[in-house]
C-alpha cells in the first residue's frame, strides 16, 4: 500500500452513487472536496466517522469544503441503505472493484484478529479546487476524523 501524498494530483474517476447515478470528481471542480475511503458500510467504525462527517457538514461547507464524498466496496444499493439508516447528507460511492481505492493507495494488506486479507485502508484525502491533494488525513480514530478535519481547516 502506497497511498497518495500532499501536493499529488488526485486521480480522475467515475463511480455510481448510493442512488445508482454516475458521479466523476471532475463534477466537483472549482470546489474544495473531502474524499474519505471506509471498509464497509453499516459497520460500528465506519458508521461513527460518517455520522461525524454527517454532524459537521455545515461547518465544512462555511470553511469552503463544500463536498464530502464517501467510498468504500459496498454495492450502490448498500450505500442506499445506510444514508437512509443513518440520515447521511453526502454523497457515498461505490467502488465495488476497488480500482479506485488502488489509484488512491488506499487498498493493501489488513490484519484483524489474526486475519491477513486485502481491504480499503481508512484514509481521508482533501483536494483542492484544481484537483491537487491538499492534504492526507491518515492517523485519527474513527470518533475524532471529523474533528481533525475540522482542525486542520480553522488552522491552515
Amino acid at each position: 500500500m502506497n497511498p497518495l501524498k500532499q501536493g499529488q494530483n488526485a486521480p480522475h474517476f467515475s463511480l455510481l452513487n448510493q442512488h445508482n447515478e454516475m458521479i466523476s470528481l471532475s463534477d466537483f471542480k472549482g470546489k474544495k472536496v473531502l474524499v474519505y475511503f471506509y471498509p464497509k458500510a453499516l459497520t460500528p467504525g465506519c458508521t461513527t466517522q460518517a455520522c461525524g462527517l454527517r454532524d459537521v457538514k455545515a461547518e465544512l461547507e462555511a470553511l469552503n469544503t463544500v463536498v464530502v464524498v464517501g467510498i468504500s466496496p459496498d454495492a450502490p444499493q448498500k450505500l442506499a441503505n445506510f444514508e437512509e439508516k443513518k440520515a447521511l447528507n453526502f454523497t457515498l460511492l461505490s467502488d465495488e472493484t476497488h480500482q479506485v481505492a488502488e489509484q488512491f493507495g488506499v487498498w493493501g494488506e489488513k490484519k484483524f484478529m489474526g486475519r491477513v486479507y486485502d481491504g480499503v485502508h481508512r484514509i481521508s484525502f482533501l483536494i483542492d479546487e484544481n484537483g491537487v491533494i491538499e492534504q492526507v488525513f491518515d492517523k485519527f480514530k474513527t470518533g475524532e476524523h471529523a474533528d481533525v478535519v475540522l482542525d486542520y481547516l480553522k488552522h491552515k
